[in-house]
């Protein structure tokens, strides 16, 4: 006689029936995502440089290229007009493996529209010192 041992996980469904699984058809771990707004960043300081240079000339070509509004361009672009430390520090920013931000991108640029350095720091201080809302959860 053989005798196969294994294991498997049991769940109860809402309707009180229960299921059988494999362990090894669990869901795979999320690797971590590098966060939406530092990919923002590094294409701001990169479309930035590419208008500088001369490697395209103005905004409205890079909307035509892209393939988005000359409007998200400058929302972009936008994000070069904070102070270099908060740029450092957006690019700086730790991978996520949660699917929530800790702050959103309209909140980065409600920062940049402040002309004045200073403010911008006390604006990226409050908001990088706020808990992630997916941490407060419970």
């Amino acid at each position: 006689m053989i005798h196969i041992q294994t294991k498997f996980l049991t769940t109860s469904t809402s309707h009180g029936r229960r299921r059988v699984t494999s362990p090894r058809l669990s869901r795979p771990v999320k690797p971590p995502r590098v966060p939406h707004i530092t990919k923002l960043m590094a294409l701001a300081i990169r479309l930035d440089d590419l208008l500088a240079t001369g490697q395209v000339k103005d905004q409205a070509e890079i909307a035509r290229t892209a393939g988005i509004t000359r409007a998200r361009v400058t929302q972009i672009l936008n994000l070069t007009q904070l102070a270099p430390d908060i740029q450092q520090a957006i690019l700086d920013l730790d991978a996520m493996t949660d699917s929530s931000p800790k702050f959103r991108e309209s909140e980065i640029r409600q920062i940049a529209i402040e002309h004045n350095w200073i403010k911008q720091r006390k604006g990226w201080k409050r908001l990088s010192n706020r808990p992630n809302p997916s941490e407060t959860k419970s």
